[in-house]
């Protein structure tokens, strides 16, 4: 490729590229009602939906991957509700316990 058609190349393609507006991307913040309705409540096996789709397919190595992979699920669903814990959205549940 010559210089010239190189140097039209980045710039037609510099020209296309736009920042992208964030806020609009991302939303604004809840405010405080809105706040109310984001609420995170533990569940009791994170791995439900994962293994609803049946094992993986990984020959000869089915019930390992499964094993790792549920690891995996539980790690991030104990993140998850740390996070929510700090951030105030973990659901506390009623005063008997309950959390549904």
């Amino acid at each position: 490729m010559s210089e010239a058609r190189r140097r039209h190349a980045q710039r037609r393609g510099n020209s296309r590229r736009r920042p992208a507006n964030s806020r609009s991307f991302w939303g604004s913040a809840p405010s405080g009602e809105d706040r109310d309705d984001l609420v995170i409540r533990p569940v009791d096996d994170p791995t439900v939906m994962i293994r609803s789709l049946g094992p993986p397919p990984l020959p000869g190595g089915e019930m390992m991957a499964e094993h790792y992979f549920a690891a995996v699920y539980e790690k991030a669903a104990a993140l998850a509700l740390a996070l929510a814990a700090a951030s105030d959205l973990l659901d506390a549940g009623d005063e008997d316990g309950d959390t549904s």
